[in-house]
């Protein structure tokens, strides 16, 4: 159940308890999985608070006074960024910014979602939440410069940089293969980009679990890498896909040169999570989440 009730009618949680989360994002997959994970949870889609526009998320933030706030709201049209570059920068940059904030005038630690594209997708070694950041798209820039605005506030933060977000919820990988799979016996995957496809529902609990240690301990503030394991290209994640669900499909390995995009994506997606550790948090195993999805959809084998 998402609450939506003021305030001043909440009492202030028990020691323990989860008081009200804040969620930007009212449709996408992690806002969607929090909300099931706590009755006190309020989620801000645009219909409601438009990030886009100035002042907005400031004034949800200042009206709610909640216990935490999760930005889980994004503009995620990777290549539609390329020609609207203003808009991503609106959403991506702008928006943290404010929210962090407020967040810091209210005393209130920020989890903000970002992406394994503010990095440059090279190499082959997992990215370390410390490397050099080297974004090759406009949505990528537009999330880098968020990061910035979010580190600068002088609040609490957790900037949580994820890859390949999959749920029952929404547009993603998982529910693109299976529709495909419906007319389609044999299917071309890209294979040369390699990552670790991550359950939503997975980056839902870390949120709450990094929110509340930082209401604990300030001092963790800083950028983490959460990502599912093993990580796995492509082609192998469709294989898996259409393995647990039954799916008789060939899929056929092909270089990304051979599906062009407007944006360029990294080839590189390895995610370094190690330093979860000191909020406890291990990288979940996504086949795991990948079989809970598709029990949801009711598309399991």
């Amino acid at each position: 159940m998402v609450a939506s009730a003021s305030r001043s009618t909440r009492r202030r949680p028990a020691p323990g308890e989860t008081g009200l989360i804040l969620v930007f994002g009212q449709t996408g997959q992690v806002a969607q999985e929090i909300a099931g994970l706590s009755q006190d949870v309020v989620l801000l889609g645009r219909a409601v608070c438009d990030v886009a526009e100035a002042g907005a998320a400031r004034a949800a933030i200042l009206e709610q006074r909640p216990t935490f706030v999760v930005n889980a709201a994004a503009y995620t049209a990777v290549d539609k960024a390329e020609t609207e570059p203003d808009l991503a920068a609106k959403i991506n940059s702008a928006a943290p910014g404010e929210m962090a904030a407020a967040c810091a005038e209210l005393g209130i630690p920020l989890v903000h979602i970002s992406t394994d594209y503010v990095f440059d997708g090279g190499g082959v070694s997992p990215f370390l939440p410390t490397d050099p950041t080297n974004p090759r798209n406009a949505y990528g820039r537009s999330k880098l410069a968020g990061e910035g605005g979010v580190r600068v506030a002088g609040g609490a933060f957790a900037i949580l940089r994820t890859s390949w977000v999959f749920s029952a919820h929404g547009s993603n990988f998982v529910k693109t293969m299976l529709r495909l799979s419906e007319t389609r016996s044999h299917l071309t995957v890209v294979a040369d980009q390699i990552g670790g496809p991550t359950p939503a529902a997975d980056i839902a609990s870390a949120c709450v679990t990094i929110a509340e240690r930082l209401e604990e301990d300030p001092t963790l503030s800083g950028a983490y890498h959460f990502s599912g394991a093993p990580d796995v290209n492509w082609a192998d994640f469709a294989r898996e896909i259409f393995r647990q669900a039954g799916r008789n499909v060939t899929v056929e390995d092909i270089p990304s040169s051979a599906y062009p995009t407007p944006a360029e994506r990294p080839k590189n997606s390895r995610l370094n999570c190690d330093s979860l550790s000191v909020f406890g948090l291990e990288r979940p195993d996504w086949r795991e989440g990948l079989s809970k999805v598709l029990h949801e959809l009711g598309a399991l084998k």
